[in-house]
């Protein structure tokens, strides 16, 4: 069956994007060819296995690790070496040595026993897997570096840096300017921590249509989008026209100042620096009272 599967799927040898679009079609194969019958045998190949599935030893219970364990040292640019490509760590890892667990489609990053990052693992030899986000507090102090980054370019070529991001950007750099407006789109960028991809999209595009070109009004309206996706939906009488968002957004500081519990204190005083003017008159001065010496 490996010729036969070779031959009829991988001749000629498909074209992908990633490993999971593979997976996926050999899945796919996988089903199609269970329905099928060797030569003029009476029963198909999951009729055939059916009958041998018993016999077979059963799978463990208890969960192992099948991938390969790999320590490598993260680098000067906040990359690991793995077999003969390179992967990037968040930048705090610089210097460090880091556990990697290579599986067969994906391979995860460990500091000790946390999680810090996680690639679909690369094909061909030579190549690189940047993350954007692992370089954000680099690029924060040396935005000029942003626009260059080879980290950018696959974020936008994997979707995740969208047309929204770019004009939003774009307008941030026409008012703050270059420094400034590529700093602000870092801070937006750093949403993604805690907030979902989508909701910060969804937020930059209200918040580009109103002008709001700063990350604390980005971030009010990524949670708007957070939480209209978990309410549930309103009277069906009157629906939501859609793409329809407000025109003006609320500043993160404007709200935090609205907020703030009421100042009960009195206003400030003066009066008790009047009395440092007030120095009488020594012997053998010529200022007078009521002036400063």
């Amino acid at each position: 069956m490996i010729g036969y599967f070779r031959r009829n799927h991988f001749t000629p040898v498909p074209e992908v994007d990633s490993l999971a679009e593979l997976n996926e079609l050999v899945h796919q194969w996988d089903l199609h060819d269970g329905h099928r019958r060797i030569g003029s045998r009476p029963r198909t190949v999951d009729e055939y296995f059916a009958v041998e599935q018993p016999l077979l030893m059963p799978l463990p219970e208890e969960p192992f690790e099948t991938g390969r364990l790999f320590t490598p040292r993260v680098d000067r640019y906040s990359q690991i070496a793995v077999g003969t490509n390179r992967y990037s760590v968040p930048t705090r890892l610089i210097g460090k040595r880091v556990r990697v667990v290579l599986h067969a489609s994906h391979l995860v990053v460990y500091d000790k026993n946390v999680e810090v990052a996680r690639h679909e693992r690369l094909i061909a030899k030579g190549s690189c897997r940047l993350d954007l986000d692992h370089y954000l507090e680099a690029l924060i102090r040396k935005p000029g570096a942003f626009p260059g980054a080879t980290a950018l370019e696959q974020a936008r070529s994997a979707g995740k840096f969208t047309p929204v991001h770019d004009a939003w950007w774009a307008q941030a750099r026409k008012v703050h300017g270059e420094r400034d407006g590529t700093r602000a789109l870092i801070e937006v960028l750093l949403l993604n921590r805690h907030l979902a991809h989508e909701h910060v999209v969804a937020g930059l595009a209200t918040a580009l249509r109103a002008g709001a070109l700063t990350a604390d009004a980005v971030a009010p309206e990524a949670r708007k989008a957070a939480q209209t996706e978990d309410e549930p939906t309103g009277d069906a009488s009157t629906p939501a026209v859609s793409g329809q968002t407000p025109a003006t957004v609320t500043s993160l500081h404007e709200w935090r100042l609205a907020h703030l519990p009421p100042d009960t204190r009195t206003l400030p005083s003066v009066t008790p620096y009047d009395q440092l003017l007030r120095r009488r008159r020594t012997s053998g001065s010529d200022h007078r009272e009521g002036e400063a010496q």
